[in-house]
């Protein structure tokens, strides 16, 4: 039996893998929905809610904040909102545990806001140092008082002194969310119940994964709030009720990226159902991302629900030789939490792979860019770390290839460091399918959003069984 501090050995298939796989609940609206389902007018009803760490770290968070949330069947939550006077706490406060969840440590403080007295956030180690700034600047913008910073190395810990539903202005605030689209979609998600609504100004260039952002304002709008995104850079967002939901939450499509790679990196085929024909969520991409690496993706409507949803099938190319064909993409740009699955592919490709406009990357779970280059040469690869971008020589002849352009040597085995990043295992688990030998530490940490990672990929990979596909 493994011991769950011991490295779990990658499973590798002995050809092509052909399979299925159902993803969980999309973690971006499940805990989009918590929130809006925590201020609503009325109970709600979630299903298809994901079950993870992120997640239930979410319910924590809104309980301790007066919502009762019960799960009524599996996958299924009951969400009775927060009192009409918002937020109760006792007069000592209270502690709310971040852990390593962004949407919690960002989505959470504008609704603190709202609450009748202190809130004190705090989380794990790695969080202490993840960006909280315009959060933090958003509130005191709205004239919430902030306690903190509380630490050297970042933001967190740092309280949040409530001032009620009535004491919270909104009107117009300006942020720099150029580092996380996370710090829109934190104040977005409160602000219906300000008294004045929210007019926000972003004033950095850009904005990260703008899909994102998309989501935010697509639930908001579900759930009756108007809201006015029709000038770049700016969203309006008028003050009312919030309506209460029934609906479903979508698969997690960015979760989804590493099982389709499977299929690239085989020459296989592999399918998720469920899939949705219209979204908000980046992980859509893939439709247009994996065949800049030579699959084929398909996409056939499903008749129950008259086309709304159906299933994506990614086919693997294969050589003259039967080998797999993963070729090299050129430059894609904007993959944000896409980026460890499509660096995987990079570095198994025929040609050269260049991921841009990720410099947003380093301040996620982990400094993801750094991390991505030192687990490649820790795999005898090579990588050219920018400020915001990944370049990849790629090899002469793909997966397992000799020494190919710039220098680029086969991959070998090794233990895979996660650095408490869930997307870092899972682009040592897409590697560990060509290259032999390949161990991932702490493949634990997947739980954030997949809580039986491991399980799933040893049935599509090579079966319970271990007797392949």
């Amino acid at each position: 039996m493994t011991h769950p501090a011991d490295p779990w050995p990658a499973p590798r298939p002995t050809g092509p893998v052909h399979g299925s796989v159902r993803v969980p609940g999309s973690k971006s609206l499940t805990n989009r929905y918590l929130v809006l389902a925590a201020l609503a007018e009325g109970p709600s009803r979630l299903r298809g809610v994901l079950d993870s760490r992120d997640s239930r770290l979410m319910i924590q968070a809104l309980t301790a904040l007066g919502a009762s949330i019960t799960e009524v069947a599996p996958g299924t939550v009951e969400v009775v909102p927060v009192p009409d006077g918002g937020p109760q706490t006792p007069a000592e406060g209270l502690t709310i545990d971040c852990g390593l969840a962004g949407t919690v440590m960002r989505f959470v403080p504008p609704l603190a806001a709202l609450a009748s007295g202190p809130v004190r956030f705090t989380g794990d180690e790695a969080a202490l140092v993840r960006p909280m700034g315009p959060i933090l600047d958003g509130l005191a913008a709205l004239g919430i008082r902030v306690d903190g910073p509380g630490t050297e190395s970042g933001p967190l810990p740092f309280t949040v002194h409530g001032r009620g539903t009535d004491g919270v202005e909104g009107g117009r605030i300006e942020v720099d969310a150029s580092g996380s689209s996370q710090f829109i979609s934190a104040l977005l998600l409160v602000a219906p119940r300000l008294r004045r609504g929210l007019h926000l100004v972003h004033t950095g260039a850009s904005v990260p994964s703008p899909e994102h952002i998309g989501m935010t304002v697509a639930v908001l709008r579900r759930c009756g709030v108007g809201v006015d995104d029709s000038v770049p850079g700016q969203w309006k967002v008028s003050p009312g009720p919030i309506r209460a939901l029934d609906t479903a939450v979508e698969p997690d499509l960015s979760n989804a990226g590493p099982f389709l790679a499977v299929a690239v990196a085989t020459g296989g085929t592999v399918s998720v159902p469920d899939w949705p024909a219209q979204t908000t969520q980046i992980g859509d991409r893939w439709r247009s991302i994996l065949p800049a690496f030579g699959a084929t993706v398909e996409f056939a409507p499903a008749a129950a629900d008259g086309g709304t949803t159906g299933t994506l099938t990614v086919i693997g190319s294969r050589g003259a030789d039967g080998r797999p064909r993963i070729t090299g993409p050129g430059e894609i740009h904007g993959t944000a939490e896409l980026a460890p699955t499509a660096a995987a592919l990079c570095l198994l490709a025929d040609g050269p792979g260049r991921l841009t406009g990720i410099g947003h990357l380093r301040g996620h779970e982990t400094d993801r860019l750094t991390a991505l280059a030192t687990e490649t040469q820790r795999l005898g690869g090579t990588v050219e770390e920018g400020p915001d971008y990944l370049a990849f020589p790629g090899t002469a002849d793909g997966p397992g290839g000799a020494a190919g352009p710039g220098g680029a040597a086969p991959l070998h085995g090794a233990t895979l460091e996660t650095y408490e990043d869930h997307r870092m295992a899972t682009f040592a688990a897409v590697l560990g399918v060509v290259v032999p030998d390949v161990s991932v530490r702490d493949i634990a940490t997947t739980a954030k959003t997949m809580p039986d990672f491991p399980g799933m990929w040893t049935d599509l990979v090579v079966g319970r069984d271990g007797s392949g596909t």
